[in-house]
């Protein structure tokens, strides 16, 4: 090892402890990856990462959660089965191993999670946050010269972290393996980047802040889990990914059509001009693309910025109206919904949410609704009463959680 190698590692820790909360995506969906808007912030469950430093050149991961323990090498290649969750800590490993090298150290990690799995809550993105910031601290990997070339502020991090899942370079910090979806850094910048009693809005690629809005004080969100898992391996990466690389697709048909070189749909869609009438006349001749880029400039330009102000001007209605938008568009353009969540969408209104939406990945998860706090308890019993009656099997399966807009990951001092 290089003398300034065993330097950073007697700066690390010996051992760690880390909570990262869940993401709730309030509006935003599926707009972080084109450069859009969304409206965020954590709740008060989340996964909590235990580590001690280990000599060997291991990291040994135990969850409690599915009752299973991997080990994995320091090294930039990883052999772990298309599907198993191992695939994010496995991603993590490798990344880090490629951008920091000898500065990773092995390291034993107990994860125990409060958070329901592949809930729509982003609980892989949670685990991609907190084995990173578990090993960060273990090597003392913040004090690396590419980290401090790189990395200066939560966002920062977020993205990185991001890019750790994806696959894609961040800088000069190389891309390397990620898990296979070609997701954003939404979940990493909430989680990150949260305020508590708040929600964030962020617009991404980069991740930048725009506002913050205080949630009021006497509401709460009840997230139904709705027991049709929100997987984004196995047969599920495939629907993820096609609502992730229609974006894509879109930009190259208006790049070639205006010969610009945008990269992000967000920076076709606000090119000024009739530059929206441009992109809809591209996709006229495709039904998905179509209804994908008006559900984009609609959630991203319209909805998320009106929810923000409606709800900073306490006017609670009029933000349960716009959120009933965002549902619509998530069914009939993004076309990422199943009969459940939609289901759960309209009797959370039915019985008296004054919002409710579904939220994350899609094709399975969770759904969101705003209610008072003291008629929270009461129903969520109803909600979940009338999604049995409704969807008996997967409702065998739910669960539900009763939050106010957390804080961001934590360091855990012992």
């Amino acid at each position: 090892m290089h003398p300034s190698d065993a330097r950073a590692h007697a700066r690390g820790r010996e051992a760690t402890a880390w909570f990262v909360p869940g993401r709730i995506e309030v509006l935003g969906k599926h707009t972080d990856y084109a450069g859009g808007r969304s409206l965020i912030a954590t709740s008060d469950v989340g996964i909590t990462f235990h580590a001690r430093r280990l000599s060997d050149p291991i990291v040994r991961i135990t969850s409690r959660s599915v009752d299973d323990t991997v080990t994995l090498p320091l090294s930039t290649e990883q052999d772990v089965p298309r599907g198993h969750w191992a695939g994010y800590p496995a991603a993590v490993v490798s990344r880090l191993v490629a951008n920091f090298g000898d500065w990773v150290p092995g390291a034993h990690v107990t994860v125990d999670a409060t958070l329901p799995l592949a809930s729509g809550m982003s609980s892989s993105s949670a685990m991609i946050v907190g084995l990173s910031r578990v090993l960060f601290d273990l090597g003392g990997i913040e004090e690396h010269p590419a980290y401090q070339a790189h990395i200066h502020r939560p966002e920062d991090l977020a993205m990185y972290l991001a890019c750790v899942e994806n696959g894609m370079s961040f800088g000069e910090l190389a891309g390397h393996r990620g898990v296979g979806t070609f997701g954003g850094s939404e979940d990493h910048t909430a989680m990150l980047c949260a305020a508590e009693n708040s929600l964030v809005q962020y617009r991404f690629c980069p991740a930048v802040h725009e506002a913050t809005v205080p949630f009021p004080d006497d509401y709460s969100f009840v997230i139904a889990v709705s027991g049709v898992l929100a997987e984004k391996t196995g047969s599920a990466m495939e629907l993820y990914n096609r609502a992730a690389l229609s974006t894509t697709q879109i930009v190259e048909k208006w790049n070639k059509a205006t010969g610009r070189k945008d990269v992000y749909l967000a920076d076709a869609a606000t090119a000024g001009g009739d530059s929206r009438d441009q992109l809809r006349s591209l996709t006229t001749s495709d039904t998905y693309l179509r209804g994908r880029l008006e559900q984009f400039m609609s959630e991203s330009e319209e909805f998320v910025p009106k929810a923000a102000a409606a709800l900073s001007a306490g006017r609670i209605s009029e933000f349960g109206r716009i959120v009933d938008s965002s549902q619509r568009w998530a069914e009939e353009g993004l076309d990422n919904q199943v009969p459940e969540t939609v289901h759960l969408q309209r009797s959370a209104r039915s019985l008296g949410a004054i919002a409710a939406s579904a939220f994350g990945a899609g094709f399975g998860g969770s759904v969101w609704a705003m209610v008072k706090t003291p008629d929270a308890p009461e129903f969520t019993e109803a909600w979940l009463a009338e999604y049995r009656r409704a969807f008996p099997i997967p409702a065998e399966r739910a669960s539900s959680i009763i939050t106010r807009p957390g804080g961001p990951a934590r360091r855990i001092e012992d």
